[in-house]
């Protein structure tokens, strides 16, 4: 073997064995489990409830409901959803049902 194919074959083994230990790097652990999770799943309203949930505040609040963006949302129980809306300033809070319509608008 001469000197310079056995550079060659150190070389290739020296390479071989940083690409097997790149790619154990590699190696995927599983997710944690729910509970064990910064954020939990939250099931927010549908865009259309939400969209009735603005529409209610403006007739109640008098805000042109350009001006009125939901902020957040969520499921309360298997028929009701909270909306949380910015009434020009003004946070709103709508609970609408799963049938489209509205229970409540009140200030925050």
């Amino acid at each position: 073997m001469s000197a310079k194919h056995a550079v060659k074959s150190s070389i290739l083994v020296a390479a071989l064995g940083f690409m097997a230990q790149s790619l154990s790097a590699c190696v995927s652990t599983p997710p944690p489990a729910p509970e064990q999770m910064s954020r939990t799943q939250v099931e927010t309203a549908p865009a259309d409830l939400q969209l009735l949930c603005a529409n209610a505040v403006a007739k109640s609040s008098g805000v042109d409901s350009s001006k009125i963006l939901p902020i957040s949302s969520s499921k309360i129980d298997s028929k009701t959803y909270q909306v949380e809306l910015d009434a020009g300033g003004k946070k709103t809070s709508c609970l609408v049902d799963t049938d489209g319509a509205v229970k409540s608008v009140e200030p925050i």
